[in-house]
């Protein structure tokens, strides 16, 4: 069951975009596996955060499937944003 869902449009190219977050999780010590079309992540801010995306066009669709309580579905989703 997934607990929070969300799409954000980007401009550029998939691969660009799939480079630049794999490069953000890693850097802060997650991990990230997939491609430019699909895939999941993992991370632990104030405990783990996990999920998948998948690539629409323009769209990337993400699926939080695990995160810490304390943490809102829209401060993540505005952390992916920025």
């Amino acid at each position: 069951m997934s607990i929070c869902n969300f799409s954000i449009p980007f401009s550029g190219s998939a691969e660009e975009v799939y480079q630049k977050a794999k490069a953000a999780v890693e850097k802060q010590g997650g991990n990230f596996s997939g491609d430019a079309g699909s895939g999941n992540f993992s991370i632990n801010v104030f405990g783990t955060i996990s999920g998948s995306y998948t690539v629409a066009g323009n769209q990337l669709d993400i699926v939080i499937e695990d995160k810490p309580m304390m943490i809102p579905c829209g401060a993540i989703e505005n952390v992916l944003k920025s």
